[in-house]
């Protein structure tokens, strides 16, 4: 049986994803952050790891940094909500095997993790390879990053981004656009 490792900040998501696993028949751990992440890495070993990139304290690219500079072996897919292809490039050459953007379902996970590995040799040196994204995309990851650096705070994030409150929190509550 194989197993896998859930590292999420959102609770009700990961124990959603921590469930659907497990009727998969995986034998699944889930953690909050960091820390939890790396003491269930080293105590269990699991085979697979699925990594959300922005958590409260260490992020979810210093736990794959710390995970492939302890040369444990598992196979990690990020996936985020804050999506964009600097971060994918980023965290592939990390050492991640993929990447994906929330929402995911688990057949999407799964499926990831049995794609071709991507090695750093097949990135490219510039980002200007790949496909831009829409400008939907670009206005709706900027977004999440501007209120990513408020602390969550919607009022401080309006002012910063030019809008009205109730403005950005109609925004907020659209899903992300694809790319």
């Amino acid at each position: 049986m194989r197993s896998i490792l859930v590292v999420d900040d959102e609770d009700f998501f990961r124990n959603r994803v921590v469930k659907a696993l497990q009727m998969r028949k995986f034998t699944v751990y889930g953690a909050a952050n960091y820390e939890e992440g790396l003491a269930v890495l080293e105590k269990e070993n699991p085979d697979l790891a699925v990594i959300d990139l922005k958590m409260p304290g260490k992020s979810g690219l210093e736990l794959i940094k710390t995970v492939k500079e302890m040369n444990l072996p598992v196979k990690i897919i990020v996936l985020t909500g804050y999506g964009s292809i600097a971060t994918a490039i980023e965290a592939v050459k990390s050492g991640a095997f993929g990447y994906m953007s929330k929402p995911a379902d688990v057949d999407e996970i799964l499926a990831a993790f049995d794609k071709e590995e991507i090695n750093d040799n097949s990135l490219p040196e510039e980002s200007t390879d790949l496909a831009a994204p829409s400008l939907a995309r670009a206005e709706w990851e900027h977004i999440n990053r501007v209120l990513a650096d408020c602390s969550g705070n919607i009022t401080k994030a309006a002012k910063k981004l030019g809008l009205h409150r109730r403005s950005l929190q109609r925004k907020l509550l659209k899903y992300p656009p694809k790319f």
